[in-house]
């Protein structure tokens, strides 16, 4: 999923390109889950945009919009796979184009297109493109300098690089101290902080040396010290290299993370500390066993799974499944296509808070904790004991 550097990445291209021309024509599909899902078709959004010229662009974290002269103005959130594309120009990275076949890069509009639109001389045309259809384009109704303070911005936490007069070292502190759950997942939290997803939350940590699982009210001053500095320095280099992660710095635990379950995959990084995956928060988080110690309470029952690799030593012999056929990989796909779409919907609903349960046994998470929190980690034990029990099989 796109998080705050390729957001970033693209608000770069859209002022560019788009702000300061005016629309001449616009097209949009019509689209239940992209359009309909956030109370708004595909037609109404080509009026929206035909005739009107663009004022500017902006973002909050994994959130980007354009300002027209006249409202509504479009909010767009890219989902999964969503895109911004402009006719002559490659808004995406080198191996998003190299996975395309034939002419398909130049083709327009491109295909999965969900509107297009064409500006007035100078003619510029931009697409929004969405395969698996779980980004979404909305239109907000107010003054263009109100944007921010209606939904769904305004359920959102600040973002660490465009709010630096919120985002501070005492705002994270209250945050991490009026909560009881790992801190990996309250990094994903969208409430807390805006553009936080997985690649940049492991990155932050790793950087910080500081355990995923941990409770975010189990870290003294200085930890939270050096995790607002992770968390400033990540998302600020990624957004100044507008996320071209060829450019970012060698010793990033990024180049190594990306082969869970992949024949031949990196098990440790360059400096040789070892891999290793664990579930957090409902997603998958990999980190540095060897630099990222425990160092307070964490969720029970949860095992470590090493990345493995050709040079890893052999595992015992085990009975050879039959191969599944491709009905039942399809369903399995689906599966996880469903669960997928129903986390990215949950991301952009505010989340509620509780009361604490003044039935816990800890009495640091009866003043600090939510019933929200106490679920979540209730969930997230649970997992871990399943996952346990699987490997012991």
């Amino acid at each position: 999923m796109p998080e705050i550097a390729e957001i970033a990445r693209i608000v770069h291209y859209l002022r560019l390109h788009l702000v300061g021309k005016t629309v001449k024509k616009a097209e949009a599909i019509e689209d239940t889950n992209v359009f309909g899902k956030v109370g708004t078709t595909g037609p109404a959004v080509a009026a929206a945009l035909t005739g009107r010229k663009v004022i500017s662009a902006g973002n909050q974290g994994k959130y980007f919009w354009i300002v027209l002269d006249k409202p509504p103005h479009l909010v767009m959130h890219f989902g999964m796979t969503g895109w911004i594309h402009i006719k002559g120009e490659r808004t995406a990275y080198t191996n998003y184009y190299k996975k395309m076949k034939g002419d398909e890069a130049e083709a327009w509009p491109p295909k999965f297109w969900k509107f297009h639109l064409r500006t007035a001389d100078p003619a510029v045309e931009v697409a929004f493109t969405d395969p698996r259809r779980f980004g979404r384009v909305r239109l907000v109704d107010c003054p263009g300098e109100n944007i921010r303070k209606h939904s769904p911005l305004v359920e959102n936490g600040p973002d660490p690089v465009v709010d630096t007069d919120v985002f501070t070292l005492d705002f994270l502190k209250k945050k991490m101290r009026s909560r009881h759950v790992p801190i990996k997942a309250l990094l994903l939290d969208q409430t807390t902080l805006s553009g936080i997803g997985n690649w940049v939350g492991d990155e932050v940590l790793y950087q910080a040396k500081l355990h995923p699982e941990q409770y975010c009210d189990d870290f003294n001053d200085e930890q939270i010290q050096t995790l607002f500095d992770s968390i400033r320095y990540v998302c600020q280099l990624a957004v100044d290299k507008l996320g071209d992660s060829d450019e970012f710095p060698e010793d990033w635990m990024f180049h190594h993370r990306w082969g869970k379950g992949s024949k031949g995959a990196a098990s440790h990084l360059p400096n040789g500390e070892k891999l290793a995956f664990v579930t957090v928060g409902g997603r998958t988080s990999c980190y540095a066993p060897g630099v990222q110690k425990k160092t307070g309470r964490v969720v029970p029952g949860i095992k470590e799974e090493p990345v493995e690799s050709e040079q890893d030593e052999p595992k015992a012999k085990t009975k050879t499944k039959a191969p599944k056929s491709k009905a039942k990989e399809a369903e399995k796909e689906d599966g996880r296509s469903k669960k997928r779409k129903q986390e990215v919907e949950e991301e952009e609903k505010p989340v509620k808070k509780g009361k604490a349960s003044p039935k816990t046994k800890n009495p640091k998470a009866a003043t600090n904790g939510t019933q929200d929190d106490e679920k979540l980690a209730k969930s997230l034990a649970d997992d871990g004991r399943r996952r346990s029990s699987r490997i012991r099989k």
